[in-house]
């Protein structure tokens, strides 16, 4: 699927904004002059949104299983992981139990 480009002039803006934050020192304000704060624009704004909602890629109905199989086999792993180092510890702990008894 071909990738839509957006605003390329307000995506160079906002990394342009984000550029002087990230470079700014700690504790110090950035160095760019304040812009005026612009009125909220609905129109504007559900356009970004629908922008971004076009970038969205949704995963195929195959990976989606595939993904699905591999976290149940990771989790049926480390299920049996932590059964075998529970019986191994309560087994350790009953045996030094019985021989603090025992004494």
């Amino acid at each position: 699927m071909a990738k839509k480009t957006g605003n390329l002039a307000a995506m160079k803006q906002r990394a342009a904004k984000a550029a002087a934050v990230v470079a700014a020192p700690a504790g110090q304000a950035s160095t760019a002059p304040a812009t005026p704060k612009k009125p909220f624009n609905p129109v504007q704004f559900f356009g970004e949104v629908r922008a971004e909602a076009r970038k969205i890629t949704w995963t195929s109905r195959k990976e989606t299983w595939i993904t699905s199989v591999m976290v149940f086999i990771m989790v049926l792993i480390a299920a049996l992981f932590f059964f075998v180092v529970d019986w191994l510890l309560s087994g350790a702990v009953a045996l030094l139990l019985k021989l603090a008894n025992a004494g």
